[in-house]
């Protein structure tokens, strides 16, 4: 059982939004953009009335005032929001639903992809099982009002981190740094930007008024294709009407990952963005666990659950991250005498 919070105007990046191509819909999906409330770990995608629970349901608790855009820090419930997710039994994740490789609903119905893979990784750090989880399906526009009106314990929903959101919302460590890439045809002459240069190359990407500069930033000169969709993005390219189509790094990886004999992965990004979770401000405590859990996801004891998501999701091998130095502040090279 479940409810959704929808609201209009989703958007990830304006250049990269929707897909609607069948077959490549469930690989594509709704690009560079961001529920359902269900019973811990049953994957349910039932739609209720918009913020109203299903039978069945507990809605979120409201553990202190809405905090308004310019408004100070929150006024944190007692034992603060730990002590409540802990107490509750589940934790209550704000996601999208339609957007793979980050988050989409598989045959069956139920939630999958990247960042439902870290929304698992906080409930087996909470309570040592991996579906202790209430999946809040929401649009993108919804990420920072429903935090702030405590509908939501965090966000998980490919959120890029910028300084003007900051003002309303606490991130947690990156677990991903997104990008533009080309994708292009496994038999393509080209294997990225670099080699396009001066080569008169075309490139399509959804119609935006910063397309072609996006574009440009990648392949200076070359000829730039928008179009209305990203379903017709990819179609140009299956046709060969493009020589390539600038989507998200991510996307790119998710689809040569379906499609290994059709597609191949520029071999350089550019226009880097972070991605990480989000929690209402105002209770460090939360913010420090979830980062703590986020760490030894990446580089500590629960690393193989990481790279074997980032394996499925994005068709790429990880190297296990290195004793010695911590990895995450650089890398040092070790002399030995």
């Amino acid at each position: 059982m479940a409810r959704n919070e929808i609201e209009p105007g989703a958007s990830r990046r304006l250049f990269l939004r929707r897909s609607g191509l069948a077959g490549i819909a469930a690989g594509a999906g709704a690009l560079l953009s961001a529920c359902q409330l269900g019973a811990p770990g049953a994957g349910n995608n039932s739609s209720a009335g918009a913020a109203t629970p299903a039978a069945g349901t507990t809605a979120a608790p409201a553990g202190g005032g809405a905090i308004g855009t310019n408004s100070g820090p929150a006024q944190v419930s007692a034992g603060g929001k730990l002590e409540q997710v802990l107490k509750r039994g589940a934790i209550i994740v704000g996601t999208g639903s339609t957007n793979p490789p980050w988050h989409f609903e598989d045959d069956k119905g139920n939630l999958v992809g990247m960042d439902i893979e870290i929304a698992r990784i906080f409930s087996k750090g909470l309570f040592d099982k991996s579906d202790a989880i209430d999946f809040v399906k929401q649009q993108a526009d919804a990420r920072i009002p429903n935090l702030q009106t405590d509908k939501v314990d965090v966000v998980i929903q490919f959120m890029t981190v910028t300084a003007l959101r900051a003002q309303n919302v606490e991130f947690t460590i990156p677990y991903y740094r997104e990008a533009v890439n080309l994708l292009l045809p496994a038999n393509s002459p080209y294997n990225g930007p670099k080699d396009m240069v001066g080569k008169n190359a075309k490139i399509s990407i959804l119609q935006n008024v910063t397309a072609a500069d996006m574009v440009h930033r990648g392949v200076l000169d070359a000829q730039v294709t928008q179009l209305d969709s990203q379903a017709n993005c990819i179609l140009a390219l299956d046709s060969g009407r493009v020589d390539a189509a600038a989507v998200d790094d991510s996307t790119c990886r998710w689809l040569f990952a379906q499609n290994p004999t059709k597609y191949k992965v520029g071999n350089q990004a550019w226009d880097s963005q972070t991605y990480s979770a989000a929690v209402r401000p105002g209770d460090p405590r939360w913010l420090n666990w979830l980062n703590t859990a986020l760490h030894e996801a990446m580089v500590g004891l629960d690393w193989p659950t990481y790279a074997k998501a980032f394996k499925t999701y994005f068709g790429a091998s990880l190297d296990e991250p290195p004793s010695g130095f911590p990895v995450e502040f650089g890398v040092r090279t070790v002399k030995t005498a």
